[in-house]
């Protein structure tokens, strides 16, 4: 006879958790198991990795998840190996292969060749992606054997490094990327593959970095597990990690309260589109607004007991 099953008490938890994702997990998989772990309410991550990709997954507890959207606009930074002389039907090392081509190039070749996509391109979604189309997603398309009309998007790529080069066995390449939010690299490496006149796939694809979160920050699933509840506690970055640029403001307490029903504040502060408004004491992050003409306008607000609850934690953490 099986034991009941223990029910896990839930309770608030506020902030940014820095996780590096596991081969083979998918972004809500890990998302659960990290929510599980720190017994949290409220969870969301910000960008969606491939089973396939590795590398940092930041999730967002309780108050984060309102801000969560900033994140999912930021820049990243992607480690990939390159497969040459291979498609396949996904464009990674998932799919199956759907066409060999010979590798006969250079070294030259492949910088030309990688050159020519730096900058702003358009891509066209691939069919194996979470994209919706008339509410359903395209990967789920392409599984039924149905291929759909996509519209090109633009994206924008920083600059691309060519950290390896095999070009005898087994030939491939190693990049690392410097993109734009809502950047495909599995279409980027088909790409410059079809541009190789060799075709390609990739074989491996790490995250190094989220805006401005890099793979030496996060943790992983293994030492998350290994840790006791306070460890775990101690790995959630405050929720005003997301805010990196904001100007902050400070007000005093009667200010604080007032703002944070929602009532705009006047002050002698500068025009500034991205505010994060703290109160003065104890110090703690009200929420998120701009200024305009000596007016602080409210924006993104946390709840009176998010703000309560955050600093109870940060209590803990210090």
């Amino acid at each position: 006879m099986e034991a009941p099953r223990t029910r896990v008490q839930r309770r608030p938890v506020h902030g940014v958790l820095l996780l590096d994702k596991p081969l083979g997990w998918s972004s809500n998989q890990a998302l659960q198991k990290v929510k599980w772990l720190l017994r949290a309410e409220k969870a969301g991550h910000t960008g969606t990795l491939d089973p396939l990709a590795t590398g940092v997954l930041p999730i967002c507890f309780g108050a984060a998840t309102k801000f969560s959207q900033l994140h999912l606009d930021a820049d990243k930074a992607y480690a990939t190996t390159l497969r040459l002389g291979v498609k396949t039907s996904t464009a990674d090392a998932e799919g199956d292969v759907i066409q060999e081509r010979p590798v006969a190039i250079n070294a030259a070749q492949v910088e030309a060749a990688v050159a020519r996509f730096v900058g702003d391109i358009l891509q066209v979604p691939p069919m194996h992606s979470a994209l919706k189309k008339d509410g359903k997603a395209l990967y789920e398309y392409a599984r039924e054997g149905i291929e759909v009309e996509r519209t090109a998007r633009a994206v924008r790529i920083h600059g691309i490094a060519i950290t390896a080069t095999q070009l005898e066995i087994s030939p491939s390449i190693g990049l690392e990327v410097q993109c734009s939010k809502g950047t495909y690299i599995r279409t980027l490496g088909e790409d410059i593959g079809e541009a190789l006149g060799c075709g390609a796939h990739l074989a491996a694809l790490r995250r190094i970095r989220s805006g401005r979160f890099t793979a030496d920050q996060t943790v992983t699933l293994e030492a998350l597990e290994s840790m006791n509840e306070d460890q775990r506690l101690a790995r959630v970055l405050p929720v005003d990690a997301l805010l990196d640029g904001f100007i902050p403001v400070t007000l005093d307490s009667d200010n604080a309260a007032r703002f944070l029903s929602g009532m705009r504040r006047r002050g002698s502060w500068p025009d500034a589109e991205q505010v994060a408004v703290y109160a003065q004491s104890p110090r703690a992050l009200l929420g998120t607004g701009h200024t305009r003409a000596g007016e602080l306008i409210a924006q993104r607000l946390l709840s009176p007991p998010e703000v309560s609850e955050s600093l109870v934690q940060q209590s803990l953490n210090t």
